[in-house]
């Protein structure tokens, strides 16, 4: 089984949507542009969604995305978005998520890289790991296990992305072997 495609989990989400919420995908967008609510702000829609009208996460997410883009907005590649992730005081976080995406891109030719705002996800079949820049001196590197490895480096998490363990990284000196061969461990059991 294969990951779905933003525009295929995109799609089935809005398939389903007037009969889940008695709304389709532009009755929603002209709902939100009424709104007052600034339609390029997709949090602020996001959480109108919900407060006001008592919408899921899934389809928040789908509204705002498309509010938002037939409003001017348009997505930024996934280079767009970790060059936003890594600006301003983060900025200098960048060479540790280099040498971390040069580790999980080394794994396999099957590894992917896709664009979201908060974090930096890699897929194989499914999401094997993430990374974040968390502060101005640390990036998170999550990584998925159905079977985590017992290792001291490891600290249980939920993000970011679909990571079940996280690991510090405050330079590049810390992306130490064992540091990869959680990430493989991480790969091998996402594939």
């Amino acid at each position: 089984m294969s990951a779905k495609s933003p525009e295929q989990m995109m799609a089935a989400v809005t398939e389903s949507m007037a009969e889940r919420t008695g709304r389709t995908l532009d009755e929603w967008v002209a709902a939100v542009e009424a709104s007052g609510v600034d339609p390029l702000d997709q949090k602020a829609v996001r959480a109108w969604l919900k407060d006001a009208h008592g919408v899921l996460q899934n389809t928040q997410w789908a509204i705002a995305f498309e509010a938002a883009r037939r409003n001017g907005w348009v997505e930024p590649d996934v280079e767009g978005y970790i060059d936003s992730q890594y600006a301003g005081p983060k900025a200098g976080m960048r060479s540790v998520f280099d040498a971390v995406r040069a580790v999980l891109e080394s794994l396999g030719d099957d590894v992917s890289v896709e664009g979201r705002g908060g974090y930096t996800p890699f897929v194989r079949r499914r999401q094997f790991a993430a990374v974040a820049a968390a502060t101005r001196t640390r990036v998170d590197l999550g990584l998925r296990f159905t079977d985590a490895p017992d290792a001291p480096l490891l600290t249980p998490a939920t993000a970011p992305g679909q990571s079940t363990h996280k690991i510090g990284l405050t330079s590049t000196d810390d992306l130490t072997d064992e540091v990869e061969a959680l990430a493989r461990a991480a790969y091998d059991q996402n594939g």
